[in-house]
């Protein structure tokens, strides 16, 4: 009796190949997905018509497609906030003073949702909603850790919101928890709003 055998090892191999394929193709166009419907719900909430969210929604989309696949921190930021200033007014009361380092692609979304959200809010309600209102957003140092602090002064007098944690902070607080394995706390005082985001050097860069 003959015995016919088949090397099938470069055959499965290929299929193996295109499962992971497939597979991480999907993990990223659901990231996508779950991006532009957090962009969404944001700009929802700082537009009153919607004409004015179709705007706003699309310059946001744009700023972050036009980021390159390994940014640089401070130019990230700057683009980010770039499409909040069409007139031109944050020049001179918005300072980006951040060390130079790589930001990878599955971060820099992450980052985009935390810095929309802030923007957001302060241009409702913070420092970006007054002529006299400063933002500086800055980077302490640490060997290990990036600690951004975003600090607002100058606007209207803020206090600690006495409901719940809103939706678009819970969105953000949990990309940040899951995507950057990081923490962001908040903290009002009589000058106006401190943010620090913590995240993990390696895992900005990865």
């Amino acid at each position: 009796m003959l015995g016919i055998f088949l090397d099938v090892t470069g055959r499965k191999q290929v299929e193996e190949a295109n499962e992971l394929l497939a597979g991480e193709m999907s993990h990223r166009v659901k990231n996508l997905l779950a991006i532009a419907a957090g962009l969404a719900a944001l700009t929802s909430r700082s537009t009153e018509t919607a004409s004015d969210m179709v705007r706003e929604l699309t310059q946001r989309l744009t700023a972050l497609g036009e980021e390159k696949k390994d940014a640089l921190l401070g130019d990230l930021i700057s683009v980010l906030l770039a499409a909040y200033d069409d007139m031109g007014a944050f020049s001179g009361r918005v300072r980006v003073s951040v060390p130079r380092m790589a930001v990878s692609e599955a971060s820099a979304t992450t980052l985009a949702l935390v810095i929309h959200e802030l923007a957001t809010n302060s241009l409702k309600y913070g420092a970006l909603s007054s002529s006299a209102g400063t933002l500086d957003i800055s980077c302490a140092p640490h060997p290990t850790e990036v600690v951004l602090v975003w600090t607002e002064r100058g606007g209207p007098s803020v206090n600690a919101p006495s409901a719940s944690i809103g939706v678009g902070s819970k969105l953000i607080n949990r990309a940040v928890g899951t995507q950057l394995g990081g923490t962001i706390s908040r903290e009002w005082i009589a000058e106006g709003l401190v943010v620090a985001l913590t995240v993990q050097k390696e895992r900005l860069s990865h």
